[in-house]
């Protein structure tokens, strides 16, 4: 009896398992899980926003940087310093892309608008990074390779003037889906919202200020077109609110617990510290700021930790530390170059192979301790911070770009005000409002009405956010920076290299971009896909050399 009870018992489960199998797939569907026809928006947003703003600020932070000429290394320095890459690869930016992709889709049948307006934005930015560093690019057959087919496996490159004007249309679109008040907004979760913690209102001013950087992005070759855009957004505050205060920059701060949360180049996951120590102050920087008595100085960089002093006076051989300073007698500095400024001290631009070894440092290499150089602040050692931000767009880039649209005569506000607006707004960024009243004074930063002192101001500003003063540099050929002798060219670069697995996999497009390059006497062995290949957006603009 009791083992036919046990049969019945497991045929009886049997039996509910195999007929309920169904029911139970059902059931089991977790309605927030990472199914894409299930997915809840509000879990892909977050890995949208933070992926994006790392690649934003590694480019800001690292390289870029080292093009615009804010920083140097003294270590792994060739990409940094000297412009020497090759096949820089887009497929983090494409992989960003696809999650946000899958963001849109779902906020779209779910009716979503708040979300639908955010990843219209996130793709604008990220197209735009794309073609800014690049130039043609897959564009409207990208993010569609499940569908399969060859045209969306191996998708065609849009020009970029076309991917500009799809990027404007699409920040046109989130501005109107953003332009309710906050309360006719529904599923927002403030927490997973890493800008704005789901503020409406500070999202679609984040839209109408891309669409100013990109209407300036294109403004020498389709400046009618940048102008009535810039134009119609400067002059309706009202339909086209902006990012004017710091409050609501668009920025990202790091929640610091591991690498892949961190600040870049921290020294919390580094046990040997070396990736915050080979970053150094360029010199073009550091003199620029000494010129202008500019307070962001002593934000960014430490001072020299012990001054080189020369002195004539001194006996032949001399070479000592006295009360924290180095003396050195003329000889035993012979015909090299140095930097006795007792404060802070800069590396120059691509000077050498070894740049560990400037300014006579004792200890050249890769494990350099440079004391006679600016380290970076040390809030850079940390892994997060109050000022360690990933910087999208701000209300200094938003006045900068508005008091260069004022000065070329569009109707954009006055200048004078635009201008002194974007210096104040960069100082309280970085807690020195206090010095502005000085600081506007100086000589140098006074207003002087030049659309070259807007852009010098700009470049000053763009600190940790380099890329958007290399973007300028090509469009204005200022600030006039000059590659170094040491550098791959004797001049700046203007794009990334498409990397070689596109030229290979997708090689018919990808001729197809490269054909409409335009070679330079710097791209010299690369050929048409150069660093220093002009892209439409330079093509007959003489810029920026």
């Amino acid at each position: 009896m009791k083992i036919f009870n046990k049969k019945l018992t497991l045929i009886a489960v049997f039996v509910s398992v195999f007929f309920s199998c169904e029911d139970l797939t059902k059931v089991n569907i977790n309605p927030n899980g990472v199914q894409p026809e299930v997915v809840n928006p509000n879990l892909v947003m977050p890995t949208v926003l933070t992926e994006a703003a790392k690649l934003y600020v590694n480019l800001g932070y690292q390289d870029i940087a080292g093009v615009v000429q804010h920083t140097q290394k003294d270590a792994w320095s060739s990409g940094h310093n000297d412009y020497d890459w090759v096949n820089q690869s887009w497929s983090a930016y494409y992989d960003v892309l696809r999650n946000n992709q899958l963001f849109y889709e779902r906020s779209v049948a779910l009716n979503l608008e708040f979300h639908q307006g955010v990843s219209l934005i996130m793709k604008s930015f990220m197209f735009g990074l794309i073609t800014d560093l690049w130039g043609d690019a897959p564009y409207s057959q990208a993010l569609k390779g499940e569908l399969g087919g060859t045209e969306n496996i191996l998708p065609a490159f849009d020009s970029q003037e076309a991917i500009y004007t799809g990027i404007l249309a699409d920040l046109e679109k989130a501005n109107k889906l953003l332009s309710k008040p906050q309360s006719e907004y529904t599923n927002i979760v403030n927490d997973v919202d890493v800008y704005y913690g789901g503020n409406v209102a500070k999202w679609r001013k984040m839209a109408n200020a891309l669409q100013l950087r990109y209407y300036m992005r294109i403004s020498a070759k389709k400046p009618e077109v940048a102008k009535a855009g810039i134009e119609k957004i400067a002059g309706n505050a009202s339909e086209y609110p902006l990012i004017l205060d710091n409050a609501d920059d668009a920025t990202m701060g790091f929640a610091g617990t591991t690498n892949n949360t961190a600040w870049p180049a921290s020294v919390t996951f580094d046990a040997s510290g070396s990736n915050y120590r080979r970053i150094k102050m360029a010199a073009t920087l550091v003199e620029s700021l000494q010129s202008l008595k500019d307070p962001r100085l002593a934000i960014w960089a430490n001072k020299v930790e012990v001054p080189l002093v020369v002195d004539k006076t001194l006996p032949a051989g001399t070479d000592k530390i006295v009360d924290g300073k180095r003396y050195l007698s003329p000889d035993k500095v012979g015909n090299t170059v140095v930097d006795t400024d007792p404060e802070y001290v800069g590396i120059p631009t691509s000077f050498s192979a070894l740049p560990s070894a400037y300014n006579l440092n004792p200890t050249p290499g890769q494990t350099s301790f440079n004391p006679h150089v600016s380290f970076l602040n040390n809030i850079y050692k940390a892994a997060s911070g109050p000022l360690l931000k990933a910087r999208l767009i701000s209300a200094a880039e938003v006045n900068f770009i508005l008091a260069e649209a004022s000065l070329k005569g569009w109707a954009a506000g006055d200048a004078k005000k635009r201008y002194e607006d974007g210096v104040k707004a960069s100082l309280n960024t970085w807690g020195v409002s206090s010095f502005y009243n000085t600081y506007i004074s100086n000589p140098g930063v006074a207003y002087q009405g030049t659309i070259k002192q807007v852009i010098e101001q700009k470049w000053i500003a763009s600190w940790t956010a380099a890329t958007e003063s290399w973007f300028d540099f090509r469009r204005t050929g200022m600030p006039e920076l000059k590659a170094g002798p040491a550098a791959k060219r004797s001049a700046l670069p203007l794009r990334f290299y498409y990397m070689q697995d596109e030229l290979d996999i997708n090689k018919s497009n990808a001729t197809k971009a490269l054909e409409k390059l335009e070679t330079t006497n710097y791209s010299q062995a690369d050929g048409k896909n150069s660093a220093w290949s002009k892209t439409w957006l330079n093509q007959g603009t003489g810029k920026p050399w």
